[in-house]
């Protein structure tokens, strides 16, 4: 064969042809299937087994909220108001020179619903969702310290650089919409910034980069480049984007970085499409004046929340797949991290989320939604009972005990699973690791945490690890 007329081996031949037009016509024949998966990392993939919810939004309370000043009521602690802590370990939390007595929580309990819940006066309108809501008393954690920390909760390792749960998540069920991304992040609004470790608390680490959340700005357009340019027309721009996506599939058989160009190609094209349907997603104008009472909008102290959680219902509502709000920024008091005035700084931060919180689980009750949409209300860790030393005390942080609440997505109302001591200092009845916390919120989804896996370094890498990671099935109905 003369290769100056047949340039092309036979064989390379059809290994290049396979790349092109045979795979669009075969993808176009997979569309709709759990097989298009194949070549759409996004598609929808059918869950390990029957699942409880279709979605998840996760309403990050940041800095470590006090589990004994909000939901687990502890009346031994109040009698024992001002006294010492025999053999505290002073290194427990973050200022070991700033330890101080046991402290008393400033507010007022009082039980309600059916279920009896006690609730703090932080959380008037929450307290009349109680019955909707499922406790784990019993959270304990790996690291006192809010990066680390962060992270745990976030992707199940204390270190950078490892999935999110959102990520896991989209990576196990890919995305119930073709035009929004399956992973959405929330930040607060009020320029306090992000949560310590930015956005390594939302990455896809290990997995393909099409599974990282998108993070939406607070101020402006929500996404970069959302609207087209007024002098680009529509045709226009589907032909650059089409001209685009041919030069980069044609380096994509030879490429070493495959996974990630394909992600860069996919990313194109949503975004394309995101220009249509995302803006009628973010725009709550249209909502009745109902609901945006509801939710808070005319209210100036938690309009912010609000807002976001009102999005979040609008975009689990169009098949995103997983969204998280984060309340509370970078630096102590900027975020429910109490370590100075603790009456004042939760007070606050109460006021932004009550209302907001607690209408988005009575707006997804009345639309039929709650039950296959799993709401997680959860921060990093506790505080603890003591009082840290100041002008206006404050709590240090607590790894052995915190609070997290799970409502819709199938679980029991009013039910509570673990206890703390009677001081609340630590997790001591039916306790849960962060890991048996990641794979309840999994077997929600339909997902099993020990068959949800990802070739990393020579080992199948899961959300929960190789520790034991146990689901806490006494949650669900």
């Amino acid at each position: 064969m003369n290769p100056e007329l047949f340039p092309l081996a036979r064989r390379e031949l059809f290994r290049r042809a396979g790349a092109g037009f045979g795979m669009l016509a075969l993808g176009d024949l997979l569309a709709g299937t759990g097989l298009a998966s194949a070549r759409n990392p996004l598609a929808a993939k059918t869950p390990h087994f029957p699942p409880r919810a279709k979605s998840i939004i996760w309403l990050f309370m940041n800095g470590g909220p006090s589990h004994v000043d909000t939901w687990d009521y502890k009346p031994e602690l109040q009698k024992r108001d001002g006294q010492p802590l025999p053999d505290f370990d002073p290194k427990t939390g973050f200022f070991p020179g700033s330890v101080g007595p046991l402290m008393k929580s400033p507010f007022d309990w009082a039980q309600h619903g059916q279920s009896g819940t006690w609730v703090s006066s932080l959380f008037p309108n929450l307290a009349k969702q109680v019955d909707h809501l499922a406790f784990i008393h019993s959270m304990h954690t790996e690291s006192n310290n809010h990066s680390p920390a962060l992270f745990m909760m976030n992707t199940g390792t204390t270190r950078m650089g490892y999935p999110s749960t959102g990520a896991w998540v989209t990576y196990g069920l890919g995305s119930a919409s073709e035009n929004l991304p399956a992973f959405i992040v929330m930040s607060d609004p009020k320029d306090r910034g992000l949560p310590k470790g930015n956005a390594s608390n939302w990455t896809a680490g290990f997995l393909p980069g099409v599974f990282q959340g998108t993070w939406l700005k607070s101020k402006g357009e929500p996404i970069d480049n959302l609207t087209r340019p007024a002098d680009l027309a529509a045709a226009r721009q589907r032909e650059q984007l089409d001209l685009l996506a041919d030069l980069n599939r044609a380096g994509l058989a030879d490429s070493t970085a495959a996974d990630e160009l394909t992600a860069r190609i996919d990313s194109f094209e949503l975004a394309y499409r995101m220009q249509t349907a995302a803006p009628d997603a973010f725009d709550l104008k249209n909502e009745p004046e109902s609901i945006r009472k509801l939710y808070g909008l005319d209210q100036p102290h938690c309009s912010h929340i609000a807002a976001q959680c009102l999005t979040a219902r609008r975009l689990v509502e169009r098949g995103t797949r997983f969204v998280q709000i984060y309340s509370g920024g970078m630096e102590n008091q900027l975020s429910w991290d109490c370590h100075l005035d603790l009456a004042g700084n939760h007070t606050g931060f109460a006021q932004e989320t009550d209302q907001p919180f607690a209408a988005l689980i009575q707006d997804l009750a009345q639309r039929g939604m709650l039950q296959d949409t799993l709401v997680v209300c959860a921060g990093e860790f506790g505080r603890l009972p003591i009082s840290q030393k100041g002008a206006k005390p404050g709590r240090d942080h607590n790894p052995h005990a915190f609070t997290a609440w799970l409502a819709g997505g199938g679980v029991k109302g009013g039910v509570h699973h673990g206890e703390t001591d009677e001081i609340g200092h630590r997790a001591v009845v039916d306790k849960v690791s962060v890991r048996d916390f990641h794979a309840t919120l999994l077997h929600a989804l339909g997902l099993n945490h020990e068959r949800l896996t990802f070739p990393f370094q020579g080992l199948d890498a899961s959300l929960t690890g190789v520790e034991p990671a146990h689901v806490v099935k006494q949650l669900f109905a």
